[in-house]
């Protein structure tokens, strides 16, 4: 009688393979210059502070519409 050797494959741990497929990615990524970096955040600290100021606004608009509505 013959018996079959069964050979186990070695299959990668989860985390190998996603640290592995997480590494080809990245290299992948065409990363910004320090220049482009630095206009970028420009762009976004001037977003949040326009956002703010038209989000206070409204806040201000609204708080004095309720009181003169109850008073």
């Amino acid at each position: 009688m013959a018996e079959k050797v069964e050979e186990k494959v070695k299959k990668p741990n989860a985390i190998q393979k996603w640290y592995k497929e997480t590494v080809g990615e990245l290299r992948k990524v065409t990363w910004p210059t320090p220049q482009e970096a630095w206009h970028l955040t420009v762009i976004v600290i001037i977003t949040m502070v326009s956002t703010s100021l038209a989000l206070w606004l409204l806040d201000l608009f609204f708080e004095w519409a309720i009181k003169t509505l109850v008073a």
